[in-house]
């Protein structure tokens, strides 16, 4: 099985936005994005924005899998909090590389699942108003 491409793009805006909240900035930004894009001086870098909303919503769902899959919220803690490659994740969890690539495939397919499901709930309220 590959990894869902869509479901690690959202795991990216969530380490940047996780990385952010662990620095205290509670997981917002500590600055108008207008000063973060602002030249600091001669070096130019990229400022890739973080989407706070589709984080916040992605950390609930990698926080869903820590009680009943501790093993892949384990992995993607090391992976994107953390900023580890596959094999100092590894190391640091005590299993070989290939089982840490099967960890991200299976918890790319869970989180699938959660948007998934809660996107079929929300559907679901949505028609089912009274007239």
């Amino acid at each position: 099985m590959a990894r869902i491409e869509w479901v690690r793009e959202r795991l990216e805006n969530w380490a940047r936005w996780a990385v952010q909240r662990e620095q205290g900035a509670l997981g917002f930004p500590r600055q108008a994005a207008f000063t973060r894009l602002a030249n600091k001086g001669t070096r130019s870098e990229a400022v890739i924005p973080i989407d706070n909303i589709d984080a916040a919503l992605t950390d609930e769902a990698v926080t869903a899998l820590r009680w009943n899959r501790s093993h892949l919220y384990l992995t993607l803690q090391c992976i994107y909090v953390q900023g580890r490659d596959v094999a100092d994740t590894a190391r640091r969890l005590g299993k070989a590389p290939s089982t840490i690539k099967a960890h991200l495939e299976q918890a790319d397919a869970a989180l699938a699942i959660w948007f998934r499901e809660r996107a079929e709930a929300r559907q679901a309220r949505k028609g089912s108003f009274p007239t």
